[in-house]
């Protein structure tokens, strides 16, 4: 069989296909035994509530009343932010006098205080305490470059 015989055939599949017996007629048929056999269909009403289930309900209503009420103590309790000019101490007041130097003693500062607001969030990262290490090494050489600079 080669391919021109298969497309011949799919050809004649696409032929319409006449069922040997009408499928309706008997499908009516057992559609009207149903009907007059079938109960009478209850009245719909909503389900009472079962003790078990008023149970749960409580239960539901109680735990989520607890866990607003401790979410809000928790915020609550917790200490306010305190200001970024305040709470960190800034090591470098100092600018140096060449614009071309000033802008990197910006940006170390800028780094520097986003290291500690990250080690006061996880103080025992290693990973940000060498981070913080080399910021404050880069300050030290550029307060040198600038000395050196006059």
């Amino acid at each position: 069989m080669n391919e021109f015989e298969w497309r011949r055939q799919l050809r004649e599949l696409r032929q319409p296909l006449v069922p040997r017996r009408d499928l309706w007629s008997a499908i009516d048929a057992v559609l009207e035994d149903a009907q007059r056999t079938a109960p009478a269909p209850l009245p719909l009403r909503e389900p009472r509530p079962t003790p078990r289930r008023q149970g749960l309900i409580a239960a539901g209503l109680a735990a989520s009343l607890l866990l607003a009420g401790g979410i809000g103590w928790r915020v609550l309790r917790a200490p306010a932010a305190a200001p970024l000019a305040g709470s960190l101490k800034s090591s470098t007041d100092w600018k140096p006098s060449d614009p071309r130097l000033t802008g990197a003693a910006i940006e170390l500062d800028a780094a520097r205080m986003e290291l500690q607001l990250a080690l006061r969030q996880a103080p025992d990262s290693p990973a940000l305490q060498r981070l913080l290490g080399r910021t404050e090494q880069q300050q030290a050489q550029l307060r040198q470059l600038a000395h050196q600079a006059g």
